[in-house]
């Protein structure tokens, strides 16, 4: 594999000098290389439209993130996505990370524009709908919710009970969430998905679309919590006043992921997140 991978390299003009090195692919499964040479970089094998959807995503982030780095799209050819590498050993910087995610959230918004993206793309190993809605709850219902409930119950993996107490949760989201001018979200922004480099924080492996901004910060409070200093610089004053119903809500989708990809150790969280939002 590693010489077919270096001629494949080669023909791209890239990384023809470097050493590679195995890394681990993650959860989704695909492999994963890093090339120290002239030109450092990560290369990952994957099928040929999850390399489309990370790629696109890549640019789309790059084009966005003024206070936030992305990796640059070295190369993508069929299954194979070249990066550029970056350096995670910076000094982890809280304050920094919630302020640059603040300007993605806002420069991206977009007044008339739709919830969605022209393209699907993939959350870990699952295939994420991206058809556009013009209205995000019925966006958050038709394209996160429900299908991923549909496919736990088709693995079994959740009773018609919870299923049903889902379904209401969704079918209410009008009655107290209100629509917004999406903006563009990571998709997956969990503290595996953040570098702290030498000169800011980075954001990797996204699974992007135009959402309410609070996906992502519902995320990264999913398995742990960025600390005082993010919030500050993220909310700079104009916290939601419902966040802690809000963050419950967009915990759910990545759950129900969860639940579906790794089993019943997390049907709890997700019937208590459920309780959280239908308590309002």
């Amino acid at each position: 594999m590693t010489q077919t991978l270096k001629r494949r390299l080669a023909a791209l003009e890239l990384a023809t000098d470097g050493v590679l090195t195995p890394l681990s692919g993650g959860d989704s499964g695909a492999g994963l290389w890093r090339v120290d040479g002239t030109t450092p970089c990560i290369v990952k094998q994957d099928s040929p439209q999850r390399v489309a959807g990370e790629a696109d995503g890549l640019r789309a982030l790059g084009d966005v993130c003024r206070d936030l780095i992305v990796p640059a799209v070295l190369a993508e050819d069929g299954d194979l996505l070249v990066m550029e590498a970056l350096d995670g050993t910076g000094p982890r910087d809280a304050a920094a990370l919630g302020a640059g995610l603040r300007q993605m959230h806002r420069d991206s918004r977009e007044a008339g524009a739709e919830h969605g993206w022209p393209r699907d793309n993939a959350c870990g190993l699952t295939p994420q709908p991206n058809a556009s809605l013009a209205d995000g709850r019925v966006f958050q219902r038709e394209r996160r919710l429900l299908p991923l409930v549909r496919l736990c119950r088709e693995q079994g993996l959740l009773d018609a009970a919870l299923a049903e107490r889902i379904e209401r949760l969704a079918e209410s989201l009008e009655s107290w969430l209100p629509d917004v001018s999406p903006s563009l979200v990571h998709g997956d922004l969990w503290s595996g998905n953040v570098l702290f480099t030498p000169t800011g924080p980075a954001i990797i492996d996204p699974a992007i679309y135009r959402h309410y901004p609070e996906v992502d910060v519902a995320m990264l409070t999913l398995f742990g919590g960025p600390g005082d200093a993010f919030f500050e610089a993220y909310w700079n004053g104009e916290r939601p006043a419902d966040w802690e119903r809000r963050e419950a809500l967009f915990q759910l989708y990545p759950l129900l992921n969860h639940l579906y990809l790794f089993g019943p150790g997390y049907l709890g969280s997700v019937s208590r997140v459920v309780d959280r939002v239908l308590a309002g």
